[in-house]
């Protein structure tokens, strides 16, 4: 797939939340959030519990949902109607999940940018928990809220499952390689995959030119 322009905002063009991984910030997004607001785009960027310059540690917040909670307080405090594209990457794809799950009435669009992506069947854990490579590599910094994921529910058909989804694969990623992101897409498919040629696992590092011109197209599209 060729990389599009980035495109200047539509009239009515959804607001775009970007959704960082564990161990960063909303701070990580700043290359990619200043070109789409320099092309019109609506952008915010949330610092999750115990990231960023938010104060607290991890110990601080128990649960996944704790973790989550300053997206799903974002999704909460949108006017009634409005809805956002969730833009997650890595492990921001499950904080985008629940957040999907939470308030499926908010979400035009869920895009999972060489992100954790878990389907309506399984354990909400399982995706993390098959991807060794990513979880050794992170695990002395973060935590990925395994045992919570374990004790929940897999995501329902109804809610997470009914909000449209697009995958944007980041073909040089060694971290979460290719072929796991192709193994998460053909568990749970999507409306969409887009793919970044020269992008590694920190594709707002290493393509935001590219990364961005994607979610402007995505949230021209998915008003």
């Amino acid at each position: 797939m060729s990389t599009p322009a980035l495109a200047t905002a539509a009239e009515g063009a959804t607001r775009i939340i970007l959704v960082h991984g564990t161990g960063h910030g909303g701070w990580c997004w700043y290359r990619v959030a200043t070109l789409l607001r320099a092309a019109g785009h609506r952008v915010d960027a949330p610092d999750l519990a115990a990231s960023g310059i938010d104060s607290r540690q991890l110990r601080d917040v128990p649960t996944f949902e704790d973790y989550t909670r300053p997206l799903l307080d974002a999704l909460r405090a949108l006017p009634p109607g409005e809805r956002a594209v969730l833009v997650g990457h890595s492990f921001g794809g499950m904080s985008i999940a629940l957040a999907a799950e939470t308030f499926p009435e908010k979400v035009a669009a869920a895009v999972f940018v060489t992100a954790f992506l878990p389907d309506c069947t399984n354990p909400r854990s399982q995706v993390i928990e098959k991807d060794y490579t990513l979880s050794q590599s992170l695990a002395r910094v973060s935590s990925y809220y395994v045992p919570d994921l374990q004790s929940q529910t897999p995501f329902s058909e109804a809610r997470y499952g009914a909000v449209s989804k697009v995958y944007v694969v980041c073909k040089q990623d060694q971290a979460m390689t290719e072929a796991y992101q192709h193994t998460m897409i053909a568990a749970c498919p999507v409306a969409e995959v887009r793919e970044i040629a020269d992008a590694d696992h920190m594709a707002m590092f290493s393509a935001p030119a590219e990364l961005a011109g994607h979610l402007a197209h995505i949230a021209n599209t998915y008003a």
